[in-house]
């Protein structure tokens, strides 16, 4: 039998529509999933995308040549009717659903379950065969509810104040530091400081229309402002940086589902740990699964092996599935 996606030397291939998924070497035609550095690069002939995801990757990518789909709009390459369906990971962010020969393949890029203001919700597509990230693909990892998050965070803040700190919280730049302006919004009272290398997608998040709170550059602060009390967001890049020494006395916070796990934060060397991800958690993955009706079961990012024995028990035809993509979260 020839699969519909095949994993070649450039990434994920569909032979019937002469296309690739995530590409990491240059290839012709290219369906990008999101616009995180490990499924969109540069070099692609052409890329093609959601229309929600556009300006994520203009930003990331600059001037390529773009087609641009709706969510659910199938369009055809080759022999393959395609289409891009909302992956609810980050703006934008869509699973492709393959159709060839009455045979329908979902690729599901990176996904979560959880609600997020920030993006279009998960898309439930039912499928043959479903290619699964599992990045959290571990029974340990179950998201809490990310608005209790998000008055922690506050909380915090509150409590660096009273010690005369500043609150310095690590997020990806890219849809994390977003959705957690976007849960902070109802419970912050003063506007949140950001690093410059969380600007622009904040920018880009805004005029998507996506209700933030409110937000300052730190490098637009008088330089004598005393950052007691405030809360930043800056990029993990940012950590041990001498761009810290400018808010003096300090505790620094993660972002992130690895906070799940204390010893991560440890190792980080964090004062506080938030669990926030942007992935599926493990009742996610399976529910997913199970959702999509599928009968085969590729999986792939992280540690694959307990995902796939817990698919096998459950009676699947399930295997990991190598490629070259990283965990973002």
């Amino acid at each position: 039998m020839n699969d519909v996606v095949q994993l070649r030397q450039e990434g994920l291939y569909c032979p019937a529509g002469d296309f690739y998924i995530d590409p990491w070497l240059p290839v012709p035609r290219a369906v990008i999933t999101h616009g995180h550095g490990d499924h969109a690069r540069v070099g692609m002939g052409c890329y093609h995308t959601s229309r929600e995801g556009l300006p994520i990757l203009q930003w990331r990518l600059q001037d390529q040549l773009y087609e641009v789909h709706e969510y659910g709009e199938p369009f055809t390459l080759g022999s393959a009717k395609v289409s891009l369906h909302p992956a609810g990971h980050v703006l934008g962010s869509a699973q492709v659903r393959i159709e060839v020969a009455g045979e329908v393949w979902v690729v599901s890029g990176d996904y979560k379950r959880q609600a997020d203001p920030t993006c279009t919700p998960f898309e439930v597509v039912v499928c043959d065969t479903f290619i699964t990230e599992s990045t959290f693909g571990l029974p340990i990892y179950r998201w809490p509810e990310t608005s209790r998050v998000a008055q922690e965070i506050e909380a915090w803040r509150q409590e660096c104040a009273s010690r005369g700190q500043a609150a310095i919280l690590y997020c990806y730049a890219l849809g994390k530091a977003q959705r957690v302006l976007a849960e902070l919004e109802p419970y912050v009272v003063q506007p949140v400081f950001l690093h410059g290398g969380i600007e622009s997608g904040v920018d880009i998040y805004r005029r998507a229309g996506v209700s933030m709170a409110p937000t300052r550059l730190v490098s637009q602060a008088d330089p004598k402002h005393d950052f007691a009390g405030e809360l930043i967001i800056a990029p993990p890049s940012a950590a041990g940086s001498t761009w810290l020494r400018r808010f003096g006395d300090a505790q620094h916070g993660f972002a992130s589902g690895w906070m799940r796990v204390r010893g991560n934060r440890r190792r980080r060397n964090m004062d506080r740990g938030f669990v926030v991800s942007d992935h599926a958690d493990w009742p996610g993955l399976l529910q997913t699964i199970n959702e999509t009706r599928a009968q085969r079961v590729l999986v792939t990012h992280g540690d694959t092996r307990a995902l796939v024995r817990a698919l096998q028990e459950q009676g699947l035809v399930a295997s990991d599935l190598a490629t070259q993509f990283g965990e973002d979260d």
